[in-house]
């Protein structure tokens, strides 16, 4: 990661440790599916609305934004505001929508804050809300746009899930852990040429092991 609706008289955003959540969070990874852009484009233009005061930028981010590549159906969306302070001034707002805040991640990122949504016990929407053009910004864009440029980069991510996934279905820490020295390898790389990473991009199968033509060095 909603309904047009007043925003009077609600309750702030419910501090939910992730651990008593009754929700199934087995870890499956899942074929690309073209619709995860339009889920993604809908939902944030619900968001656009919850947080109209602040004027977010708001980016399609994780697995489900690169076009082939196989992943959690979760839509991972990065919300980035002027300031976090003003963010929580009207992070209740998001309450409206199912959105669920998850604090304790901020032991380990404290710049960011999380929120999920949950449908019939099944987590379908994250929200990462960042300072806009501020370090992790930066960091998730890059990350992205590096997977969406990359072929042969991308398939090699797609075989490290598929992994993780086997070996920690139901671990959802050790599954992330497992990702992290591929994601920092991937962000200390010098940044490519110019691309349109930001547009829309054409549909391909990404599959564990697929290596292009020409591979990237």
């Amino acid at each position: 990661m909603p309904r047009l609706m007043s925003f009077e008289n609600v309750r702030t955003v419910q501090m939910i440790p992730s651990e008593l959540m009754r929700i199934n969070d087995e870890i499956v990874v899942v074929p690309h599916s073209a619709a995860w852009t339009a889920r993604f484009r809908i939902e944030s233009q619900l968001l656009h609305v919850a947080l109209a005061l602040l004027k977010p930028a708001i980016e399609h981010i994780g697995s489900t934004s690169v076009p082939g590549l196989a992943a959690k159906p979760i839509i991972d969306m990065l919300v980035g505001v002027e300031s976090l302070t003003a963010f929580e001034c009207q992070s209740r707002r998001l309450a409206l929508f199912g959105y669920q805040y998850i604090p304790e991640y901020e032991r380990a990122l404290p710049d960011r804050r999380f929120f999920k949504r949950v449908v019939n016990g099944m987590r379908t929407h994250h929200v990462h809300v960042v300072e806009k053009n501020g370090v992790y910004w930066k960091r998730y864009l890059k990350f992205r746009n590096s997977l969406r440029d990359d072929a042969w980069m991308a398939s090699r991510y797609a075989e490290l899930k598929l992994r993780l996934a086997a070996r920690h279905s139901f671990d959802r820490d050790a599954y992330t852990n497992g990702k992290t020295g591929f994601i920092e390898a991937v962000l200390a790389m010098p940044p490519q040429a110019a691309t349109s990473s930001t547009a829309a991009q054409p549909t391909r199968l990404i599959t564990p092991l697929q290596q292009p033509a020409t591979m990237t060095a």
